[in-house]
């Protein structure tokens, strides 16, 4: 049976007198794979960090798995988080980094070490699994982050433009491990830029413009909410945000000049 793997009530998330998040709910079902859309500055990322413990809300509340966010502990063990802009300890190396989290999450030795040797491996990180972090590139720093936050087997996901820097191969690992995920009874927050993955790889979409939620379903929910979108989410996307208006006029300004 379908439960709340997350609940988000009435948040709001402020910079000074700025408003990021207002008054934002929605819910996350076990078996999903939730695709958290906007524009740049609509909210997301203040959205995700305040799930993750990172960020303070002014107001509002928050569960995982009936779990209030105020216990912390409780709820960063039931998470994998990889955030937008990744931050690593970049004096260690990837098996030393990957260790230390094993430690700090107190998992058994052999099964964290047999997992983490599968994942190294799937993601092609051997080579590298040695070398400094600092001296990595982006790409193979954001497999780092990835495996990190799939090591503990967390019943939660949260993913923050997770797809950034990595290779065609890494990409498709990631997709199919996120719909894994939600196969075996998890849930996955999948925030993304590019409306062709969330349209193939998320059960449901939210849709948040000025802190707000603008659109939420299925696909064919939001094709239906705006009937005259053709075909994609993209087209959903830039109706809803009201981003849609003007762009002919630009395009036609590039190509004239």
């Amino acid at each position: 049976m379908e439960r709340a793997a997350v609940c988000v009530k009435d948040l709001v998330v402020s910079y000074g007198s700025l408003i990021a998040v207002d008054h934002l709910s929605f819910e996350v079902k076990t078996g999903e794979v939730y695709g958290l859309l906007g524009p740049n500055g609509a909210g997301k990322s203040s959205t995700i960090k305040v799930l993750v413990g990172v960020l303070e809300p002014r107001s509002g509340s928050v569960t995982v798995f009936d779990t209030p966010l105020a216990e912390e502990v409780t709820v960063k063990s039931q998470i994998g988080y990889v955030p937008e802009e990744v931050a690593l300890l970049d004096a260690l190396t990837p098996r030393e980094f990957l260790e230390f989290t094993s430690s700090i999450r107190r998992l058994d030795r052999d099964t964290a070490n047999s997992r983490l040797g599968k994942l190294v491996s799937a993601f092609e990180l051997t080579p590298h699994f040695d070398t400094p972090i600092a001296a990595l590139s982006m790409g193979n720093k954001q497999k780092v982050a990835i495996i990190a936050a799939l090591l503990h087997e967390p019943p939660l996901l949260v993913l923050d433009e997770p797809l950034i820097g990595l290779d065609a191969r890494s990409s498709r690992i990631l997709k199919e491990l996120v719909v894994y995920q939600a196969r075996k009874g998890g849930a996955v927050i999948f925030s993304t830029h590019i409306m062709e993955i969330a349209e193939k790889l998320c059960t449901r979409v939210g849709i948040i413009n000025k802190g707000k939620i603008v659109g939420e379903g299925t696909v064919d929910d939001l094709r239906r909410l705006v009937r005259k979108a053709e075909g994609s989410l993209e087209d959903v996307f830039l109706k809803v945000t009201e981003q849609e208006a003007g762009i002919d006029e630009v395009i036609k300004g590039l190509e004239e000049g």
